[in-house]
């Protein structure tokens, strides 16, 4: 309960100034962010559910040690990912190098959760409200501004993930996640 309440102080603290910083929002990803707050299943059948929950879930559980919470977390990433039209695998490479599955993860210029999204992004789409922290939250946000960036790469993956990161230009970012779905998620 304190972790929840100083992370919560520390991301009003955080979210003040990296809105200053904010000086362009792409309209189009503005859209499709308040598209997807609103909306929200996602396996064919159930042995579909079965057969990638498991594949996954074993080199999940380097990161997260209880497998109900493994599960959980599997789940939401599966929905969100295919929600947005998503490789859920994708996802789950992001998601390791961004934060190694961390929900409280705020990271130095203040992205937050798991798939580290910038707390502007609550304002721009007008809804201050929204916690970043909450998973299910996070992925819907992270999923949806990923899915932009691999349209407007024409989906040329390195430059989709330079962009996601902030990092276009450079692809150091880029080959950490890329090599993260080879090895441990496709």
């Amino acid at each position: 309960m304190i972790r929840k309440a100083l992370t919560t102080l520390l991301l009003c603290l955080l979210g003040a100034s990296v809105s200053a910083q904010v000086k362009e929002v792409d309209p189009k990803l503005l859209l499709a962010l308040k598209g997807a707050v609103t909306e929200a299943d996602s396996f064919a059948d159930r042995f579909d559910a079965e057969v990638w929950l498991m594949a996954k879930s074993q080199p999940l559980a380097r990161y997260i040690k209880d497998p109900d919470e493994r599960m959980r977390v599997l789940k939401a990433i599966h929905r969100e990912a295919t929600r947005a039209e998503l490789q859920p695998e994708i996802v789950l490479a992001v998601i390791q190098i961004e934060s190694a599955f961390d929900p409280y993860a705020v990271s130095r210029v203040g992205a937050q959760g798991m798939m580290q999204v910038m707390p502007f992004w609550k304002n721009e789409i007008g809804r201050p409200e929204d916690n970043l922290i909450d998973m299910e939250t996070n992925l819907r946000y992270g999923c949806t501004i990923l899915k932009h960036y691999i349209k407007k790469a024409k989906g040329n993956m390195p430059n989709a993930l330079a962009y996601y990161n902030g990092s276009y230009g450079r692809h150091t970012y880029s080959r950490k996640v890329l090599d993260a779905w080879a090895e441990r998620w496709r």
